[in-house]
């Protein structure tokens, strides 16, 4: 497998998910690692308003935005270069934000009848399934495989 490396002087990634999923966790954890590699920074942490917003739901969506790069960095960014999805509400409330041909990063147990509907989004219309997302890098993964 031939992979192409590109380099970029500044990089936005939206870690997105259910509140408990730690999106924040990661996010914080990606940020220390980009620190100790010299990278210039800067961090948004989207927070629900609700508490305890059910699981799966658009209002219960975390988010957790940095922009880096190898020169000064001065905000979270703008529209992101890359979104990582632990469900289908993430996507849903967040797809906007990604950038025309960005990548996304997509937890597919996240996007069950369950979590589908609980996002508002019909069965047959699954965006995993519906080349909805024809325009962007797709990656999925089951995280729940990972060990």
């Amino acid at each position: 497998m031939n992979q192409v490396t590109e380099k970029l002087e500044k990089v936005t990634v939206l870690f997105a998910g259910d509140s408990g999923d730690g999106i924040q966790l990661t996010g914080t954890q990606f940020t220390n690692n980009t620190a100790l590699h010299g990278n210039d920074l800067s961090t948004f942490p989207d927070f629900p308003a609700e508490i305890r917003a059910p699981l799966g739901t658009l209002a219960g969506v975390s988010g957790f935005q940095i922009n880096f790069g190898s020169t000064d960095v001065f905000t979270p960014g703008d529209l992101c270069d890359v979104l990582v999805v632990m469900n289908a509400a993430a996507l849903k409330k967040n797809l906007s934000r990604l950038k025309q041909r960005g990548t996304i990063i997509v937890n597919t147990s996240g996007f069950d009848k369950r979590n589908l509907r609980l996002a508002g989004i019909d069965e047959n219309e699954n965006p995993l399934n519906n080349n909805s997302l024809e325009g962007f890098k797709v990656h999925e993964i089951d995280v729940t495989k990972i060990h």
